[in-house]
């Protein structure tokens, strides 16, 4: 990763050699993998819909074709291979799977109670050794409600109350009975941290710090630090013959016998390691502008990489310095003024996000009742924008809020995100233009296997905890 220097060359210069000497993925190698194996299915021909490709484009009269879990063609004509379920879509709209960056699902389950408050280690203000995934539970509700909203992928991360939250997961979204069973292949970690008045109101209020904002990015700092220093501990001397460390020694294989281990593994400056050697993406809850100009000074003086602002509601100040710096914001369309920092928020946050070459706006929810309709959210965005004289902005273009950008901001653009051949087989079918408020999800594709049809009981999956509640009535 290119670090950008600042006044703080000596610790920046130490960066730079850590990147350079340290092996990649070596922080990140991950003890409880995904086992998520896609569902069995045959082919899937959808016909004569709106097709809208995440990519900018729209296609009228148009066929999607799903085979072995992948997008096999996007186009008008095709044929369909033997087997194949054919799907008539006239008068409907086909979308990519809806994608949400900033989902709190499983570790604030549903029902809202005391038991299911596993999102805040609210215990130190620096905890990036703690993971999301480990505090998941695969049978909150909420994951189902939101399928039948569209969405098919979603990163659960820790709550704002610390500074460094800790380790975010990327999950598909299908019924599991582990959390392992929905973790998406290869997506890379997401490492949470807050800024502004969560953290300084919750350790404040203990007499602890960090009090104030000056205390935010002191501790920010100090944790940084702390992060360089075991990366130049733990990377291999060019002059000493190479020796396995404690990264790269086999299970059950014993402390190395010659030679420094890099002392101690410490799974804090593990998370904090990998983020600044680009291996975990960086997502920050923030508020206002001047406090998202501080995080990307922080951000070159330690060489991480910002993947996104969350929440933000003043990022329409610096949107021409998030579309330069390739750092996507994900937003609300019009929540605001709950708190102070979110008091200069602007219903026209997304769509001016949106305007720089380059941008990468997002629509998020951090809702367990938003997640269930962000199509409508972005639905407000075009209306806001049209109403403050921006013009029209077209499905075509609004589609890559919920799907295209938001892969992007999770690493995963590769896989999902739009409907082009060789991606994976994440398809919603939509009523009628998902951007109307009577649009529902009629039918939801995940890796080519129809998990959800709202004609249909049998494809509406329902959790066991649900299902247990049924039983004891």
């Amino acid at each position: 990763m290119r670090l950008t220097l600042m006044a703080g060359i000596g610790l920046a210069l130490l960066c730079t050699t850590v990147q350079a000497a340290t092996p990649a993925a070596r922080f990140i190698q991950d003890p409880y993998p995904s086992t998520y194996r896609a569902i069995a299915s045959g082919p899937v021909l959808i016909e004569h819909a709106t097709v809208l490709t995440g990519t900018g484009e729209r296609l009228d009269d148009a066929d999607v074709l799903v085979q072995d879990g992948r997008i096999a063609a996007v186009g008008r004509g095709l044929q369909a291979p033997e087997g194949a379920t054919r799907v008539d879509a006239r008068g409907k709209w086909v979308t990519p799977g809806i994608i949400d960056v900033h989902s709190h699902l499983g570790v604030y389950a549903s029902p809202g109670a005391r038991a299911h408050q596993d999102g805040n280690e609210m215990t130190g203000s620096v905890t990036a050794n703690v993971w999301a995934e480990h505090s998941v539970w695969p049978q909150d509700p909420g994951f189902h409600a939101a399928l039948a909203g569209g969405v098919t992928t979603l990163q659960v991360l820790p709550g704002s109350a610390n500074l460094v939250g800790g380790r975010g997961v990327t999950l598909k979204n299908v019924s599991a009975t582990t959390y392992q069973g929905m973790k998406f292949p290869g997506a890379p970690w997401g490492l949470k941290m807050a800024c502004g008045e969560n953290p300084k109101r919750v350790y404040g209020g203990k007499g602890v710090p960090p009090m104030t904002r000056m205390g935010n990015v002191a501790g920010y700092r100090a944790a940084f630090i702390d992060a360089a220093e075991y990366l130049k501990k733990n990377a291999p001397k060019e002059s000493e013959p190479k020796k396995k460390r404690w990264w790269q020694r086999d299970e059950g294989e014993g402390q190395d016998s010659g030679g420094d281990s890099g002392g101690k593994r410490d799974l804090k400056l593990d998370t904090l390691a990998g983020a600044i050697h680009g291996d975990i993406l960086v997502h920050i809850h923030c508020y206002r502008a001047d406090e998202m100009a501080t995080m990307l000074d922080l951000a070159k003086e330690f060489g991480f990489k910002v993947a996104a602002f969350h929440h933000g509601v003043e990022a329409y100040k610096l949107a021409d310095r998030l579309a330069a710096e390739g750092v996507c914001g994900a937003l609300w369309a019009d929540w605001w003024g709950f708190k102070m920092e979110a008091f200069d928020g602007i219903q026209e946050n997304i769509a001016l996000v949106d305007r720089p070459a380059n941008s990468c706006a997002i629509v998020h929810s951090d809702s367990d009742e938003g997640i269930q309709r962000l199509n409508q959210e972005a639905a407000k965005v075009i209306a806001s924008a049209r109403r403050a004289g921006m013009g029209d902005i077209t499905p075509e273009h609004a589609i890559r809020w919920l799907t295209a950008n938001p892969a992007k901001a999770l690493g995963v653009a590769g896989q999902t995100g739009t409907l082009e051949a060789g991606k994976m087989g994440d398809v919603v079918i939509w009523n009628q233009n998902p951007f109307s408020v009577y649009a529902q999800a009629e039918q939801v594709y995940i890796d080519g296997a129809r998990v959800y049809d709202r004609h249909d009981r049998s494809r509406q999956p329902v959790s066991d905890f649900l299902l247990g509640q049924e039983v004891a009535r």
